[in-house]
This record gives structure tokens, C-alpha cells and sequence, in this order.
């Protein structure tokens, strides 16, 4: 481990871990925390016996990043390090491959189903391990996987246990957990602290340095006026208002102002209305309305034409009308489309937003020929749009622009894999590329480049998401840079996310200003009653999922509200997939194009989409399971649930439903289904 040094205030911020204390390492994005870790990890390799070191990450493609880059090249020579993520063979193994490792890598929700597994080769008991080191640790709370997990520490550790694990986290910023004033933020920051049984830690004698190791950028607002005219916009209004009058919207409900965050959730709320009260009118008014809506939140931030190709890509797949709900409102879009069409190609009316970005990104990439940059996009949809305007812009490509996409992995058609995710950061880190055009992916955890340039554009989110953003721009005099429309919401999230970081900043002090006994006394107060909310938690779950049996429960079409399948005809399978494994259930459903997922699964592979056969509704896919059962797949929020006595219901996830669920049997499946592979 020759020439591996730290910086005065990494061996600061490591200090306390090194005398086996539980601490989080607080430092900037770019501040260098995991190598930090990567020291405390070989100091407790060396002196600890039959050490076990695991290092937990939040997402997949973190654990190759965290091997390859940092636990390998430094502790690889003299201990055995192995990466382990749900890609790899190693996971079913776990419980081995730990005894027989001396660092491993892992996805938080692998070691947390080691621990609950009871299989010898997959179980985990916590005491196997002796250091815990937990990246991104702001995310241990709520019902988040490191919460869950941590759950398992604090059980032990209130029950007296000692043989536990030493934990050490990492996190750029714990965040006010929507605090807006210093005690509520104080309490938050003492939560994450009692999550994770650790005192959190900064530099205070090195400031300097950490202040020249990581600078921060200039940071301005680019900010526009208004559009002067907005013709395109005001059509997509005018249609929205003959679906009001259309719609029947029911007495009392206010409908806030159509282009906004709220008037989504109305039409939302709308939609679980229309469906619990068999109104389909009112429930395909609302999805129109949603994405009439969509395409005005496109309008504003992007070019119009990307507003009316959304649009009609969204009409393109309706393929058969029901009733005349679906006549008119398909009807009304046919009748504007070549107007729409038309106002969205005119130039009079452009975006002045996109005037900007272009000239902030022209302002550097123009000034230095070497420029590296990030634009941040709130959707998968807007980083395509944007990437195609950079692309087809004259200027922008003189100017030696050369733009990549990057979001998050995962089965979509707008999804990158794993794959191409690393490929684009490769051909950024060798100038191949020199502009991301990404999602909150490029905020945190990827192992990015030092930018020059970082833009937030057409976003709305928290004080630590903004941190991380800010921290990607870390080239020496490089720009943060906040494109909006004057006096709108993205300013003013800005600076109330600058407030919420200096809050975050004056509630970590609080809380390093506490004396140990004060501030052990807390925690432990506040471990007791997490303990004592799980057990209440817990309870009311089982109550709720007892609430009727399965066979009185039936699932309907969301679309059509066509009778799909009573709750008992359900199983869980793996933990994960609710599978209807009633045969007659392949009467109320076609298949639509094969699933293609990145991940191959060892008892499985997706098979066709299926779809409802009255409406075309996507229900989810067949798995194809141990290569001879079919079972399709079902995805709860595009069904609706009919119970004895609550009517009808509608979720977003599985967790919620008032019914339990058997677990799936194979061989049960067989008997019943193919007898004579067990002649």
C-alpha cells in the first residue's frame, strides 16, 4: 500500500474510527470520504483479528466503482476483496463467500437478505462482521434498506449484545429531513445519528486545506423573462378546459392552475376517484388531463415541438376506444393535432429558457477547449430532448460541444444499462464526450470527472440533491450555474436549499457541541423509541394485511374496470412477484412484445408484456419460471382492488394490500398444473 496517503483532513475526519468508535465522516462531494474509509478499513484489517470488513452501497453500479477504484488498488495486494451485487454469482453464496473474504462490497439490500435468510450458504449473522461501512449514509432512514439493516444492529445492541459490528458512514450532507427551523433540524441530525449508533464528524483544525482540495464553484442565475407569447400553450390550455366541461368534475374539487406540480396531483386524485367510483369518465378525463399537463410542464422547459411529440406519442398508442369517453377525447386531439403541430414549429415562439442554457454553455465550452460540463434534467424524457437539441444546434457543435446521456439503469425503453452507463463516463473521462446531459444519477456516488461547468435546469429538489450537484463542478475557477424564469419556483428553491445547507451546517454543530454523555443519552432515547415504533408498526401491518380473506378480494382492470382475478387466485413469489397461477387466468389477457431486462435471474426470464383483453391495458409480463411455468406478473398500480366492504381500492405497491398473499409453491404448481412431470 505504498504512496497511499491521506490529506490532513481525512486523517482528521478518521481519527475517532481508528479508536474503534461508531462515526460519520461528513465531508463535501469530491472531499474524498471513501478513501478515507479505504484507510480506516486497512488500519482495522491489521488490527483486529479474524476482521470482516462490508462495505454497503445504495446502488448496483457503485459496487465495481468502490472495487475498482478505491479497495482494490489499495487493499487488493494484501487482502482478499470481492465485489458482490445482484449481477453476480457471489450473491447466492453470501454467507460463504463472507467467511472466506476478507472485504466484500455489496448492494445494502443483499447483505439485508443474507441476514434474514435461514439458508447456511446465504445467511448472515451480523456478528460475522466487524467493520460496517455504509456509503451515502443519509439514506438510513425511514424505510430505507440501510434503516433496515441498521434495525438489526440496534435490536441486538438493545438487548445487550456486544459481539456488533463498528460502524463507520459516509454521507456529503445528512440533510434537514424537511426541517425548515434549527430544532427540528437538530432532531434529524440526532435520528441519523441514532439510526446508525454513531457520533458524526467533521474537520475542524483543517478547513483550509479541505477549502483548497475542494474548491467550490462560482455559482450565478441565469435568469429569463417570461415568453412574451406562448400560442402553443395556451392551445394545449383551451383543450384542457373542453375536457373540464367534458369531465363532470365532481362538486367541491378545485382544480389548481393546469402547468404545474399541483395541478398533476389533482388530476392524479381525479383518476383514484373516477376508479374507486366506477366513473370511467371521470378517471380517463384525469390521465388525458395528466398528460395534456406533461406536456405544458415541457412547454415551459424545453422546445415545444418536444411538448407535442409527447403528446402524440401518447395518442399513437391508444389503440381501440372502449366507449365515447375515449371517442371524444381521442377525437379532440385528432382535431387540434395539425394546429399543434404547426404553433409548436414556430420559431417566433421559442423558449427563451434554451436561449440561455445556450449561451451559458457557449460562454464556457468557447472560453476552454478542454470543458467538461453536466446539465441536470428532472426526467429521463427531458435529458433526450435535450441531448437532441444539443446535437442538432449549429452553434453548439461549432463550439466543439459533444453531448451523452446519462441516467439511471434499468428495464424502460429511456433506461441505460449498467453497461452504458459506464461507457458514457469513460468516454467522458477521456473527452470523447465533454457534456452529460443526466438525471439525479450524476449527483451522487458515480464516479465522475471534476466539471467546469454544472447547470441545473428545470429542477425542484432538496438542499442535499443540490450539494451533490454543486459538488460535480470542482475544476479550478469552474461555474455552478441555475438556468429559470424569473421569480419562478426554481429560484426560489435555491436559495431556500442555501438556507437549508447553512441549517444543516449550524444543526451538526449542535450536535458536536453536545457533551458525550448528553449526546449518548439522546440517542439512546431515541433507539428506544424506534424499537417501540417498529412493534407498533409491524402490528398494525399484519392488521391491515389480515383485513379480508384473499378469496373475497378481487382485481380489476384500471383502464376498463374489467373483472380480472380474485386475490386467492395470487402468489408471492421469491419475496418479490405477486403471480397469478390460475391457468383459466390466460382468458382475461393477450400478450403484447417480448420483455427485455438487463439482469438475467437464476430461475427465471421474462416473457411477453401482458395486456388486458378488453382494453389493452399493460397488467406487467409472463415469467417464464424454472423453464416450463408461465406465470404472469402483475403490477398492482395498473389494477384496482374490489373489497367486501371498503369498495374499491387503489394502490401503488404490493406492501398495501388487505389481504395476505401464499407463497408460491413449485411443487404444489406442478401437481396441480403439469401432473405428469411428477408421474
Amino acid at each position: 500500500m505504498a504512496g497511499f496517503e491521506l490529506y490532513a483532513y481525512q486523517k482528521e475526519v478518521a481519527e475517532r474510527a481508528l479508536h474503534k468508535e461508531n462515526i460519520i465522516i461528513w465531508l463535501p462531494t469530491g472531499g474524498g470520504k471513501t478513501r478515507a474509509a479505504v484507510y480506516v478499513a486497512k488500519k482495522h484489517l491489521e488490527a483486529t483479528p479474524r476482521a470482516k470488513v462490508v462495505v454497503l452501497v445504495n446502488k448496483v453500479h457503485l459496487v465495481d466503482q468502490h472495487y475498482k477504484n478505491e479497495f482494490k488498488p489499495h487493499l487488493g495486494r494484501d487482502y482478499k476483496v470481492v465485489p458482490v451485487s445482484g449481477e453476480k454469482l457471489e450473491k447466492d453464496f453470501f454467507g460463504k463467500v463472507l467467511q472466506e473474504t476478507d472485504v466484500v462490497i455489496c448492494t445494502a439490500q443483499l447483505l439485508h437478505n443474507a441476514l434474514i435468510n435461514k439458508e447456511e450458504d446465504r445467511h448472515v449473522e451480523l456478528s460475522d462482521i466487524t467493520l460496517l461501512i455504509i456509503d451515502e449514509c443519509h439514506h438510513t432512514n425511514k424505510d430505507g434498506v440501510y434503516n433496515k439493516v441498521m434495525t438489526f444492529y440496534l435490536e441486538k445492541k438493545l438487548k445487550g449484545e456486544k459481539s456488533l459490528p463498528q460502524i463507520l458512514g459516509l454521507t456529503a450532507s445528512p440533510g434537514t429531513g424537511g426541517a425548515t427551523d434549527l430544532h427540528k433540524a437538530v432532531e434529524h441530525v440526532l435520528q441519523i445519528c441514532a439510526n446508525l449508533d454513531s457520533a458524526i464528524v467533521s474537520t475542524k483544525n483543517c478547513v483550509s486545506e479541505l477549502n483548497e482540495k475542494v474548491p467550490r464553484p462560482k455559482k450565478q442565475f441565469d435568469i429569463v423573462d417570461p415568453r412574451p407569447e406562448d400560442p402553443f400553450g395556451d392551445q394545449l390550455k383551451s383543450m384542457m378546459l373542453m375536457i373540464h366541461e367534458f369531465m363532470n368534475i365532481p362538486p367541491g374539487f378545485r382544480l389548481r392552475q393546469c402547468g404545474t406540480q399541483e395541478y398533476e396531483a389533482d388530476v392524479v386524485e381525479l383518476e383514484k376517484r373516477g376508479v374507486k367510483k366506477d366513473d370511467r369518465l371521470l378517471a380517463q378525463c384525469a390521465l388525458h388531463l395528466r398528460e395534456y399537463n406533461d406536456a405544458l410542464l415541457i412547454n415551459d422547459t424545453l422546445r415545444m415541438i418536444d411538448a407535442y411529440l409527447s403528446l402524440e406519442d401518447f395518442y399513437s398508442k391508444i389503440t381501440r376506444e372502449i366507449d365515447g369517453t375515449d371517442v371524444f377525447l381521442v377525437g379532440l386531439f385528432q382535431e387540434n393535432q395539425a394546429e399543434l403541430e404547426i404553433l409548436a414549429t414556430d420559431s417566433r415562439y421559442g423558449n427563451p429558457k434554451m436561449d440561455k442554457l445556450k449561451s451559458t454553455l457557449l460562454e464556457q465550452f468557447v472560453s476552454s477547449e478542454n470543458s467538461k460540463g453536466i446539465i441536470f434534467s428532472k426526467t429521463r424524457k427531458s435529458t433526450h430532448c435535450l441531448h437532441d437539441w444539443v446535437l442538432n444546434d449549429k452553434e453548439l457543435k461549432e463550439a466543439g460541444i459533444k453531448p451523452a446521456i446519462l441516467t439511471g439503469a434499468g428495464n424502460g425503453i429511456s433506461h441505460m444499462t449498467l453497461n452504458e452507463q459506464s461507457e458514457t463516463i469513460r468516454n467522458f473521462r477521456r473527452g470523447a464526450v465533454n457534456l452529460l446531459v443526466s438525471t439525479s444519477v450524476a449527483e451522487e456516488g458515480l464516479d465522475i470527472p471534476e466539471c467546469n461547468l454544472v447547470v441545473r435546469y428545470g429542477l425542484l429538489t432538496n438542499e442535499i440533491a443540490q450539494q451533490q450537484a454543486s459538488g460535480r463542478a470542482r475544476a479550478k475557477d469552474s461555474l455552478y450555474s441555475v438556468v429559470a424564469q424569473k421569480g419562478g419556483r426554481e429560484v426560489r428553491r435555491e436559495h431556500t436549499n442555501d438556507y437549508l445547507k447553512e441549517l444543516t451546517e449550524k444543526a451538526i454543530a449542535k450536535v458536536q457541541e453536545m457533551s458525550p454523555r448528553e449526546f449518548s443519552k439522546k440517542i439512546a432515547a431515541l433507539q428506544r423509541e424506534a424499537a417501540i415504533q417498529k412493534s407498533l408498526d409491524e402490528k398494525l401491518k399484519m392488521e391491515k394485511r389480515s383485513l379480508y380473506p384473499a378469496a373475497s378480494v378481487n382485481l380489476v382492470c384500471r383502464s376498463c374496470f374489467t373483472s380480472v382475478a380474485p386475490g386467492s387466485d395470487l402468489r408471492l413469489l421469491d419475496g418479490v412477484h405477486y403471480v397469478n397461477v390460475n391457468p383459466d387466468f390466460e382468458k382475461n389477457y393477450k400478450v403484447g412484445g417480448q420483455v427485455v431486462l438487463e439482469k438475467s435471474f437464476e430461475d427465471w426470464e421474462p416473457g411477453c408484456k401482458v395486456c388486458c383483453r378488453e382494453c389493452d391495458k399493460d397488467w406487467g409480463y409472463e415469467m417464464k419460471y424454472k423453464g416450463d411455468a408461465l406465470l404472469p406478473n402483475l403490477s398492482i398500480k395498473n389494477l384496482a382492488l374490489d373489497t367486501p366492504n371498503n369498495g374499491r381500492l387503489t394502490l401503488k405497491k404490493w406492501k398495501d394490500i388487505p389481504f395476505i398473499v401464499e407463497d408460491f409453491n413449485y411443487e404444489e404448481y406442478c401437481n396441480e398444473n403439469h401432473p405428469d412431470l411428477f408421474d
